[in-house]
């Protein structure tokens, strides 16, 4: 399990997140990811993130793409 402590995960965080979700998988749901980051433990504001992204499926690079940017 990945968990992190400081408000604000870092790009290795994501990064390591999304390989343990994807392992084995082309494609997963933006709710499984949700579901995934609650349980690894990550910060609200990564998971609020996460909540913004449209429902639906998504390829690790289109997910890194989108949870790898800085918050705007």
């Amino acid at each position: 399990m990945i968990a992190v402590t400081d408000e604000t995960p870092t790009i290795r965080d994501v990064d390591d997140l999304l390989d343990d979700i994807y392992l084995g998988q082309d494609r997963i749901t933006q709710s499984e990811i949700h579901r995934r980051a609650v349980a690894a433990e990550m910060p609200a504001e990564f998971l609020t993130r996460i909540t913004a992204m449209p429902q639906g499926e998504y390829a690790l690079d289109e997910a890194a793409e989108v949870l790898g940017e800085a918050p705007g």
